[in-house]
């Protein structure tokens, strides 16, 4: 099997709960999205567009000497093979901006409002390596930048207000570069990790944890891999694969009865008997 892999994903979403990742990923079911505040997309496409071809130490002296060349650029990479995975996989998305350093080689620099924090810091690593795998390895057509030497976050951390003139103000704040040092070797590992949970049994909700997963269950749209019957001489029921796309399905009540029906509904219309 092939497997698109995202790179907020593989930082968000794999984290926040394995039963909604699998579902997305191996199966096309995604949760409802949950839009980011429109001000922290604004902020950073003000800051893409105000740095674009501007020397890197011209606005934050930490950074790798270069250029700032590529903003916003959708990639994919070919299809990669892991030793020990049955499935492939390819990674797409898009990336903040590429600086061109002097020395040659190139900068992913993602935009970040907000105070640094080591924790964010280590989950970003994930989006900034798969990007770079990506564009190192890219598909036939797609963008191919190497190598690059350098990953990191520039955030930028308001603490000041100003009125500039009659119904305009602005915000004042340092602009920090965090590097990430690359560790390809591990984040293989972790590639690894992702192909052998998507290669296996679907987890099961995890709606302690995870609002989506905790809403279904309210709501009685999922049941667990196995429904434990109350009456000792009924057998368990087994979830049944979806005949029309291979997901699992989901038990409802119709007009004659309760019935399998596609968690995919109503992208696909696949119906079982109980």
């Amino acid at each position: 099997m092939e497997y698109k892999l995202s790179p907020s994903d593989l930082t968000f979403l794999y984290d926040q709960c394995k039963h909604c990742f699998v579902l997305k990923v191996k199966h096309g079911i995604s949760q409802p999205s949950i839009p980011i505040p429109g001000i922290f997309s604004v902020i950073a496409g003000l800051q893409k567009n105000y740095f674009s071809d501007m020397r890197t130490e011209k606005f934050c002296p930490d950074l790798p000497p270069g250029i700032v060349t590529y903003g916003e650029k959708r990639v994919r990479s070919k299809l990669i093979q892991l030793a020990g995975c049955d499935s492939s996989f390819h990674i797409s998305g898009r990336f903040d901006v590429v600086a061109t350093l002097d020395d040659g080689s190139y900068a992913i620099l993602d935009f970040k409002t907000g105070n640094p924090a080591e924790e964010k810091t280590n989950l970003y690593s994930r989006q900034l390596h798969a990007y770079t795998i990506a564009l190192e390895n890219p598909a036939e057509g797609a963008i191919e930048l190497k190598p690059i030497s350098k990953l990191g976050l520039l955030y930028f951390s308001p603490d000041k207000c100003e009125l500039i003139s009659l119904h305009r103000q602005a915000f004042q704040g340092n602009m920090d570069w965090i590097e990430i040092p690359r560790d390809d070797e591990s984040f293989y590992c972790f590639l690894r990790e992702v192909i052998h949970l998507l290669d296996g049994p679907l987890p099961s909700p995890d709606p302690d944890n995870c609002n989506w997963c905790a809403f279904l269950e309210r709501s009685g749209r999922f049941r667990s891999e196995v429904v434990t019957c109350n009456d000792a001489n009924e057998p368990n029921i087994q979830i049944p694969s979806c005949p029309q796309c291979g997901g699992p399905m989901s038990l409802r009540k119709g007009q004659y009865g309760e019935f399998w029906s596609c968690l995919k509904y109503p992208d696909c219309k696949g119906t079982k008997n109980k």
